[in-house]
């Protein structure tokens, strides 16, 4: 009945967006008060409206990012239709899981995520960079989100779906701007930005300074618990507290001379906590140290001859992700049993299993493109590039070692096993793409976007995926499309190379597969009101998974999944505007002939923000997640719904130098709960533990921050 409530709400909304005639709204005052949300640009490379692009894309500017009252990249995410913000097991980072694909993934690999357009994975896991946790808004000018497949543009990991982070220019910052921001857990953050010329270049900076011990709330059981009732020991340190706490530095550079760009990017956390415990144990020391270097150099001329335009760019990143004092897997007086033969080994350790999986990567993109205008009606675009990846290293301390037969022995110190047993060795991966795409006009009110992408990778060899969409400018007001798309996602280097005897890396695997049809309409019923709708249906093959009876990843299974995303936004007035979606998605394991669980099967989003005359906005929103199915096999309880409600005030641009924000997060403290993983034992070792937290993940509950900027 809950889901039948948020849904009639929902479609209310929408159908009053379109009800009784309101007056004409001033495009201007709008764009001043949330910023242009009409155009985007990674649907295709160029900035074109975003009605009529060959995507189904949604755009978020700074205006609405203050207005969700986000403090972190997350925050945002969870406003776009289709895209549900959920958690790990163990570390408690974020997965990004788009229309259901990537349920029951420890990874967020199946969508791509860039920063200014260049891509912000990594390739160990595949996932975004671990700095990720924390990311602040300050300094966004725009995200641009794609639901749908990509890689006809975008290659490797544009599966379902491409995330661009866009920070700000100059000329958005146009001054100076210092802030400082309190909150719950003992959050705080202070940054300082500019934004102005030196000469005839334009410079924009930023560099940010903040931390928190993140929330506390209680695991009452874990893993360990588990082993201790198989086991008969008592090394469990639940009900404990979860580790979510980090310390952050961020900085940004934007230098822009005529048709140059150099931009560079720098963040930096110290002491993340692994949330509940990388093997889902509640552990006494387990902290990381995560760095990403991201520079780009670019140039763009669409003008560069008669129907020519052309750039180039250049980027450079680099990623670590270490254990300064090494990773603590199970508390002290852990015990483990390991099936060796003629008979099982038990082994304990007193300070507790420790290890330390080290990684550096660093990576090399160039590129280049074309567009090409010369043909009436047609926009021709070439692109070609060539991609150098590395794990140029790598590093494993542990205080145990696995011998042959799975005989395991304990160590009293941490040892370095670098050499002997490492957890991967450094690799390499080279890729050279091409791609070529038309968007023909061959109507006025017709438009075919077509195009393909070939890549070829050093190690599993080649891919080529394609891409369509027909858009029908029906009318003023009306706008449909028609897209289809094949997308893949690249083998992590720790599927294909990993050395673990519960987790092997296979390189014989290939990429994932996804075909992807969609059909969606834009309609503006009235001037101030817009409603758009979509439909999905995909089927994901060669799907990467770790196979329990083998140990081993391999590509196995298909799965199947349809849905609709509706959305809406209502400017009453020029004080009022109404923003709300509503998301649904049903999958299928083909294997199971069942859902994958974990993922939201519905999912409502409403937001109000009103423009007071005393020159402060005060806006709420409401997060309602239904209907998530526990994984095959897993025979705990449904996952509960959860609905939250966030209120955030603020003064509104003015010419005081001083401004000042409150928002308060789940105003009346629901009970939040993401999914914890479940892994059957294999068959032909079920005393091995499972990666299982019986009752959830809790998240945050009742929370609140404070902040203050000047500009100077």
């Amino acid at each position: 009945m809950h889901e039948l409530r948020w849904l009639a709400l929902a479609v209310g909304t929408a159908w009053a967006m379109g009800a009784s005639a309101q007056s004409e709204m001033e495009e201007e005052d709008l764009a001043l008060a949330y910023g242009d949300k009409n155009l985007v640009s990674i649907a295709t490379g160029k900035q074109q409206p975003l009605n009529t692009a060959p995507s189904v894309a949604t755009v978020i500017t700074a205006r609405d990012i203050a207005a969700i009252g986000a403090l972190e990249v997350d925050d945002v995410l969870r406003a776009v239709p289709g895209l549900y913000v959920s958690r790990t097991t163990g570390r408690n980072a974020s997965l990004l899981l788009m229309r259901g694909i990537g349920s029951g993934s420890p990874v967020t690999a199946q969508v791509l995520v860039l920063l200014n357009g260049v891509p912000f994975n990594n390739m160990y896991q595949g996932d975004k960079v671990p700095s990720w946790r924390g990311y602040s808004v300050d300094n966004i000018s725009r995200i641009e989100v794609i639901r749908g497949p990509g890689s006809a543009l975008y290659g490797a990991d544009a599966y379902a779906g491409v995330i661009n982070i866009i920070t700000k220019s100059a000329a958005e910052i146009d001054g100076t701007e210092a802030g400082v921001r309190a909150g719950s857990f003992n959050t705080w953050d202070s940054w300082v930005q500019h934004g102005g010329k030196m000469g005839p270049v334009d410079v924009a900076g930023y560099l940010r300074v903040g931390g928190s011990e993140g929330f506390k709330r209680t695991i009452n059981a874990d893993a360990q618990t588990r082993n201790d009732v198989r086991f008969n020991t008592h090394a469990s340190l639940a009900p404990g507290s979860s580790d979510n706490g980090y310390e952050a530095i961020d900085g940004n550079l934007n230098l822009s001379y005529d048709k140059w760009r150099l931009r560079s990017n720098y963040q930096q956390r110290n002491q993340l906590g692994f949330g509940s415990g990388t093997n889902s144990a509640l552990v006494t020391s387990a902290e990381a140290k995560a760095e990403s270097i991201l520079s780009e150099l670019s140039w763009n001329d669409a003008e560069f001859a008669q129907d020519w335009g052309a750039g180039f760019s250049a980027s450079y990143h680099h990623f670590a992700y270490t254990f300064p004092d090494n990773l603590m897997l199970l508390p002290p007086g852990a015990t483990l049993i390991y099936p060796t033969r003629p008979l099982p080994t038990t082994v304990t350790f007193p300070a507790g299993q420790i290890g330390g999986p080290n990684q550096w990567e660093r990576n090399y993109r160039i590129s280049a493109f074309a567009n090409y205008t010369g043909f009436s009606g047609h926009n021709l675009r070439f692109g070609v590039g060539h991609d150098n990846l590395s794990l140029y290293k790598a590093t494993t301390y542990k205080n145990f070692f696995i011998g042959p037969g799975g005989v395991l022995t304990a160590y009293p110190t941490v040892r370095d096993f670098t050499a002997i047993q490492p957890h991967i060795r450094p690799h390499d991966r080279e890729v050279s793409y091409a791609y070529i795409q038309d968007e023909w006009q061959f109507t006025k009110d017709w438009t075919l976007t077509a195009g393909i992408r070939r890549d070829m990778y050093s190690d599993f060899g080649g891919t080529t995926n394609p891409r369509a969409a027909l858009v029908w400018e029906a009318t003023y007001d009306l706008t449909a499309k028609l897209m289809y798309g094949r997308a893949f996602r690249a083998p992590a280097f720790i599927e294909l190379y990993g050395i673990n005897p519960v987790a092997n890396g296979n390189p014989a695997l290939q990429p994932e597969t996804i075909q992807t049809l969609e059909a969606a309409l834009s309609w503006k019923p009235q001037s101030n009101a817009e409603i758009n709708l979509n439909v999905f249906k995909y089927t994901m093959k060669d799907i990467i998974r770790l196979v329990p009876n083998t140990n081993t990843y391999q590509n196995s299974g298909i799965q199947d999944g349809q849905g609709m995303e509706l959305e809406g936004i209502w400017d009453i007035s020029r004080d009022w505007r109404l923003t709300s979606h509503y998301a649904y998605q049903h999958s299928l394991s083909r294997s199971a002939n069942r859902d994958p669980g974990y993922a939201p099967h519905h999912t409502v989003y409403a937001r109000a923000d009103w423009l007071m005359a005393t020159g402060w906005q005060l806006s709420t929103q409401l997060n309602a997640i239904f209907d998530r199915n526990r994984a095959f096999g897993d025979t705990r309880p449904p996952i509960r719904d959860y609905s939250t409600v966030d209120l955030t005030l603020r003064s509104t641009p003015a010419k005081d130098k001083w401004a000042f924000a409150v928002s308060v997060r789940n105003l009346f403290n629901a009970d939040v709960r993401e999914p914890s993983f479940y892994t059957a034992a294999p068959a032909t070792n079920p005393t091995l533990p499972t990666s299982l937290i019986p009752g959830d993940l809790p998240q945050a509950g009742r929370n609140f921050w404070l902040q203050a900027t000047y500009r100077m």
